[in-house]
């Protein structure tokens, strides 16, 4: 039985440690980045695929105006034909003429100008900046996120910190009560109210962290890594809230021309300017001129009848005339849709003066109440920390612990809203006027 024992022993042990290795190398294999908010907000732009998407529409737009430009250069097309009539003879007035094989080669080359072709040129050339606007929004707007998402994680961890801390003066207090009980000194109602305690203070910790881990999921989406990435974050709280700073951004007037949102309704209103043009052009006679080589060949046989000559030279200018009101109606069209764009473009620049005024009535407030916040759970702390030592000393109620213990658990909720409130009503006012 011994010698079954060792075989077995000397069999497992080896597997156990080849899967242990296994593991240890797959934890090591997974990545693990260490970020800067700075760094974060860069990774992300390099590797968030919403923004290498914005990056491929400027690179689609400037296809499509090549194309534009392209379609009004010349245009060269070959071709190569063979027929064979399979020995059949054609009469003409009685003479008979054979229909040999024949191979031919054709060569042409066209190019067409038009008032559309040069409109659409110059469309394209608006569709880019359009694109690139539209990147540095999409930009903007990430890097908003990452910040939101970067504070959210450090100032929870803050919290996670802060309820570890309580949660050892609770146990610790509980577990004197306990002792107290079997001794006779205090009741057993006291030491369950602890109990209770205790346990929301943890079920308070582990949803906090929860949360962490759901919000590091969502920084992770913003920075294009897989699920199985480590984040690790650098900078500290306190380098990074800095609400003086935030503050002065109410000295900065609002200029609409910096603004993404401004910007893309204006060239939109441009946009479809240059529309009611280009609907116009067809109106416009379009130029086409050609030329084109043939050649035929009969293979060394005799020549058949061939009507087909070698160069040919030709100009079409093609004028419109009548079209019973269509493009009439279309250049109609187009001018309704300009009006409904600058309508559009007036809207968006009272909507963003009126954001202006709430974003800066949202920061003072946010700012005001942070403030108080902060005092709050400083407050809340310290009356918890004295209620926690008369309790030890019998000068308080295990009922006084456990109403200062929830004060503070809701102080700390408070005060984490509050921050958040803060850093989203900065973002939101530094993204209106793109600082």
């Amino acid at each position: 039985m011994k010698k079954r024992l060792i075989v077995c022993l000397m069999t497992i042990v080896p597997f156990m440690g080849m899967l242990a290795q296994q593991e240890t190398a797959e934890v090591a294999g997974a990545e693990s980045l260490m970020l800067s908010l700075e760094e974060a907000k860069q990774y992300a732009v390099e590797h968030n695929r919403t923004v290498q998407n914005a990056g491929l529409n400027i690179k689609q737009a400037e296809a499509a105006r090549w194309q534009a430009i392209a379609s009004m250069l010349p245009q060269v097309s070959g071709s190569l034909d063979y027929t064979n009539m399979c020995g059949y003879e054609m009469s003409l007035g009685g003479m008979p003429i054979p229909m040999n094989p024949t191979g031919s080669l054709s060569l042409q080359a066209s190019m067409t100008v038009g008032g559309q072709q040069i409109v659409g040129a110059l469309i394209s050339d608006l569709a880019i900046e359009m694109q690139d606007v539209a990147k540095a929004k999409t930009v903007q707007a990430i890097e908003a996120n990452v910040t939101n998402v970067y504070v959210n994680i450090l100032a929870t961890t803050e919290t996670v910190d802060l309820l570890r801390k309580n949660l050892v003066n609770l146990q610790t207090l509980y577990k004197m009560t306990e002792n107290s009980v079997q001794v006779g000194a205090a009741e057993q109602i006291d030491a369950d109210q602890l109990s209770v305690q205790v346990a929301m203070m943890e079920s308070s910790i582990n949803t906090t962290e929860r949360t962490i881990e759901v919000l590091k999921s969502s920084l992770r989406l913003l920075l294009g890594v897989s699920a199985d990435t480590h984040i690790n974050l650098s900078d500290p709280l306190d380098a990074i809230l800095n609400a003086d700073e935030a503050m002065k951004l109410l000295s900065t007037e609002l200029n609409l021309d910096a603004n993404y949102d401004y910007t893309l309704a204006k060239q939109q209103a441009e946009l479809a300017q240059k529309q009611v043009t280009l609907k116009a052009m067809e109106y416009v006679p379009t130029l086409t001129g050609f030329y084109q080589y043939s050649g035929k060949t009969y293979f060394g046989e005799a020549e058949g009848m061939n009507m087909t000559p070698p160069n040919t030279v030709g100009v079409t200018l093609n004028v419109p005339i009548w079209s019973s009101g269509v493009r009439a109606a279309g250049v109609t069209e187009k001018k309704l849709a300009y009006q409904a764009a600058q309508n559009t473009l007036a809207d968006t620049e009272d909507q963003l003066r009126v954001s202006d005024r709430q974003y800066r009535y949202d920061l003072v407030s946010a700012y005001d109440n942070y403030q108080i916040q902060k005092r709050n759970i400083e407050v809340t702390q310290r009356v918890f920390d004295n209620m926690a030592k008369k309790f030890e000393y019998g000068y308080a109620s295990s009922l006084d612990v456990t109403n200062t213990s929830s004060n503070l658990i809701s102080a700390q909720q408070n005060y984490i809203q509050a921050l958040t409130s803060m850093v989203s009503a900065h973002i939101n006012l530094k993204n209106l006027l793109n600082q």
